[in-house]
């Protein structure tokens, strides 16, 4: 009797926002050597740093929950705990953060005759603000936070022949999910006892209210919301190489949405929150950068001229000064973003990732079929990118990569 052959293996692949979307449009040839070659960079800074504010407000959320712990929190009782917590967890995981931007945790340290004014290093400052200002408007609105969402899409221009599926899925994870009832959003915005300041900016939203007023009753609605450690970004790039980030992180949250909304227990969804929080303690070279932003036009005049005090300071600051007074109005705005949630922008932000998730695909079967990597994958990114970047030395394709190697 003969026996059938046994038939081939079945994979869908898989891509998250994050770890391909986001990191493919920053550079498709870094993608592929940290991603798919699992090389990580060397100074893993910038990850590090989203991933101890992600962890720290995710502890901060459940130890409120617990303890129920007012507002505003201690650093040296309340948050410093949590720091340690985060730190230990991302040091089993190789990643550290510079000198000047936490107190190691497994380093000795006079912690308690420290003055108000010497624990003030970059992460918890941010930390301790962003707890302190966010957390004691958004930790009563959430609903559920770190929820996993999946879905799966057609494979984009299928070949029979050429590709390794005729699906892709897609997941993520959304860092805070907040499920409201509309009657309460729009007779009141108390919540234990204090104005709640995000439903307050939301209320203010043209978009927002245009969906409360078309809810059909709907009675119960979910907003997504997504923490970035990191300043917020211009909302035009001019640089053809450069990710435009602004958009990027527009079409993760309208992807997102569309993942939640495949899932049984969804509510209609009614707007997208972004959250820059680095806004609320800027770096130096935030500053640098927010400079830049304003000589290039890349600010748009509305807010040019309704913060014009700030841009001022910001414009006459140097390098070397102590940084600028900024007044918490300027950085409370430029630390939240409201996401319009509209069934034609998501399809547009799905055609994107289906038009990333092409593009992997071809550059991987490329490469399984024999191209050379740095052919298979392109290599096309700004030049803070580039500089940072631990392959630069032997990309044919960066312009800097003989920036550390000049022959004498």
């Amino acid at each position: 009797m003969k026996l059938p052959s046994r038939s081939k293996a079945y994979m869908i692949p898989e891509y998250s926002l994050t770890g391909d979307l986001l990191s493919f449009l920053t550079c498709n040839l870094q993608y592929r050597y940290q991603n798919k070659g699992t090389l990580p960079p060397s100074k893993p800074v910038q990850r590090w740093f989203g991933e101890f504010i992600h962890g720290v407000m995710e502890e901060a959320f459940i130890r409120w929950k617990q303890e129920k712990t007012e507002f505003p929190w201690n650093w040296l009782d309340d948050i410093r705990p949590i720091e340690e917590q985060i730190d230990l967890r991302l040091q089993a995981r190789g990643l550290y953060p510079h000198d000047e931007d936490l107190f190691f945790s497994t380093t000795n340290h006079d912690i308690e005759n420290l003055n108000e004014h010497d624990h003030k290093k970059l992460a918890s400052a941010r930390a301790e603000k962003a707890i302190n200002i966010w957390g004691k408007h958004l930790f009563p609105l959430i609903d559920s936070s770190e929820l996993l969402i999946k879905g799966i899409r057609n494979m984009p221009k299928y070949d029979e022949k050429r590709s390794r599926s005729n699906y892709y899925g897609i997941n993520g994870v959304v860092d805070v999910l907040t499920s409201m009832k509309i009657n309460k959003t729009l007779e009141q915005s108390n919540l234990d006892n204090y104005n709640n300041m995000i439903i307050e900016i939301l209320k203010k939203n043209k978009d927002f209210q245009e969906r409360i007023r078309n809810s059909n009753g709907d009675d119960d609605y979910e907003i997504i919301i997504d923490y970035k450690g990191m300043k917020r970004p211009p909302i035009e790039v001019d640089n053809p190489k450069a990710e435009n980030k602004w958009e990027s992180h527009k079409q993760q949250i309208l992807t997102y949405s569309w993942l939640r909304s495949q899932q049984e227990d969804a509510n209609s969804i009614f707007a997208g929150i972004i959250f820059y929080l680095n806004e609320l303690v800027p770096s130096k070279e935030d500053l640098m950068l927010i400079k830049d932003e304003v000589k290039n036009g890349l600010i748009d005049d509305e807010t040019l001229e309704k913060y014009r005090d700030d841009f001022e300071l910001i414009d006459r600051w140097q390098e070397d000064d102590k940084a600028p007074e900024l007044s918490n109005e300027f950085k409370l705005d430029r630390s939240i973003r409201i996401i319009n949630i509209d069934s034609t922008e998501i399809n547009k932000s799905l055609e994107k990732f289906d038009e990333v998730v092409y593009n992997i695909e071809e550059s991987m079967i490329n490469e399984m079929k024999g191209c050379k990597i740095q052919d298979a994958w392109k290599a096309e990114a700004d030049d803070r990118t580039c500089t940072a970047c631990d392959f630069r030395t032997f990309c044919k394709n960066n312009d800097n990569k003989t920036k550390d190697f000049k022959i004498p």
